[in-house]
């Protein structure tokens, strides 16, 4: 079991102190004299060292009776980038349960994703979070219910069950313990909402640690969007999203201080999971600081890690849609992967209606591309034999791609496939499964950047050099692709 950073409390009591947002959602603060509890970066005189508890998750602080502070919000903080930087049974369990698995399928619809009983993970979960699995579910529907409250004019019925809770009363206790507010009383407190808005659309702030350069992230997604799915838009990127109960179409627009996410849902069910993966794509519980810090120490890489710190990694709100556009974009150009990936919309994906114009299909289901004629592929027969191959198996669930996926067991998997060498699987493994320490050491881009900073280039040698940059290699390629000029690199004008 890894301890948390909350077990150092001489560390905690110094953020705090300092009031270091770098730690909101690495712990919590929990303050015994007035019972509440804080993130640290909370602007309140920060307690006496002696009244403070430090506890590794919001719901941990609720279990133990504090209420959350109205200051702070710590319920808003980024998560904690533990669960985005281990493949560990708690890290996958806490990306399924953001993900809503647990109000979805129970407690043992999660365990038996995990592949273990629910008396281990439960038992983990407890010893590592101070919480199990239902616990953090509930914190997480009060956090989703406090959303719909503050920025939707929904009736408390309808957002009681689109938070996932199973009755209004349950919505009401859970609300009033959680936030010591009724809900009416968080309404009532909110700010009133000014300007024009998209009929039906959520608007609402993604918060991040900074620095966060947009430029790749934002510029990689724009220069790969596949018509009809994505778009760069007025300064946004926009999607449609597969979610559980339904669609969604999200805007996404960075902003110094936070990513802007506006959301249309065709079920406000989803709305905790789409968060989620707007959220894993734009990799925004990053700890920048500690990579950056760790990628500087090469003194190769230390003048790109200065002339743009923050540089996340561009991920995916669909595994399975993702391992397919890397097949797509096997040997081939950026505009020819584009081109594959529009026409298998065009045929194949689920028309959807856009408010604002624009966007028209959901990216095809593996079921839908499993029954497709392999010959209308417009593409060598030994790769037509990869695509198909990847297809069936996504769809008869016999690979399993998604936030719970132990990655060195997939990458095995993925490694087993016709057609799958190295570079796919690790850029598989980097953008979908978010392996932060994924490398590709063949890739022509990264070698050439090599060469150009004094590195080895050869992949064995440039493997062995990268040792010193781990957990983070996916970091540093990014840092590595920027020296390019491909518009991947840039953020679009």
């Amino acid at each position: 079991m890894q301890m948390g950073m909350h077990t150092d409390s001489e560390r905690c009591v110094r953020a705090v102190q300092s009031k270091d947002a770098r730690f909101d959602g690495w712990f919590f603060t929990a303050v015994l004299t007035t019972g509440i509890y804080c993130r640290p970066s909370c602007p309140v005189v920060p307690p006496k060292p002696e009244n403070m508890v430090f506890h590794p998750s919001a719901a941990a602080c609720q279990q133990a009776g504090f209420r959350a502070c109205k200051r702070c919000r710590p319920d808003t903080s980024p998560g904690s980038p533990e669960w985005n930087q281990r493949a560990d049974l708690v890290a996958r369990a806490m990306r399924l349960i953001a993900d809503g698995v647990v109000d979805r399928e129970g407690v043992p619809g999660l365990a038996g994703r995990l592949g273990y009983s629910t008396r281990q993970v439960e038992r983990q979960l407890l010893a590592e979070l101070g919480a199990g699995p239902l616990a953090l579910a509930r914190a997480q529907r009060a956090q989703t219910a406090r959303l719909l409250i503050e920025t939707t004019a929904l009736p408390m019925a309808q957002i009681a069950f689109a938070a996932g809770f199973a009755s209004i009363r349950t919505f009401n206790d859970t609300v009033r313990e959680v936030f010591a507010l009724a809900p009416s009383e968080l309404r009532a407190r909110a700010p009133k909402r000014q300007g024009a808005s998209t009929p039906g659309a959520l608007s609402l702030r993604l918060p991040f640690r900074t620095p966060l350069n947009p430029d790749n992230l934002f510029g990689h997604l724009a220069a790969t969007a596949v018509p009809g799915v994505e778009e760069w838009r007025d300064g946004s990127y926009r999607r449609t999203l597969r979610l559980p109960y339904g669609h969604g179409i999200v805007a996404l627009t960075p902003n110094p201080d936070h990513i802007a996410c506006r959301l249309t849902l065709s079920d406000p069910r989803d709305l905790t999971v789409a968060i989620s993966r707007c959220r894993r794509l734009l990799d925004l519980d990053a700890d920048p600081v500690a990579i950056d810090d760790q990628l500087r120490s090469d003194p190769a890489l230390a003048p790109l890690v200065d002339k743009a710190p923050g540089r996340r990694v561009p991920r995916t709100v669909d595994e399975a849609e993702f391992a397919v556009r890397a097949v797509l974009g096997q040997q081939v150009s950026t505009a020819a992967a584009r081109t594959h990936a529009a026409r298998l919309v065009t045929a194949h994906g689920e028309p959807v209606e856009d408010p604002e114009g624009g966007l028209t299909h959901l990216f095809p289901a593996p079921e839908s591309l499993a029954a497709l004629d392999p010959e209308t592929l417009a593409m060598p027969r030994t790769r037509r034999t990869t695509f198909t191959t990847l297809v069936r198996r996504l769809a008869d669930g016999d690979l399993r791609l998604g936030v719970e996926s132990d990655w060195p067991r997939t990458r095995a998997e993925l490694l087993a496939l016709p057609g799958f060498g190295p570079w796919t699987v690790d850029v598989i493994a980097m953008r979908a499964l978010g392996d932060p320490d994924a490398f590709l050491p063949t890739d022509l881009g990264i070698r050439r950047a090599a060469r150009e900073l004094g590195l080895p280039s050869t992949p064995a040698a440039l493997t062995a050099r990268a040792a010193a940059w781990r957990p983070w290699r996916a970091y540093a390629v990014q840092y590595l692709w920027a020296t390019d000029s491909h518009p991947i690199n840039f953020l679009p004008v």
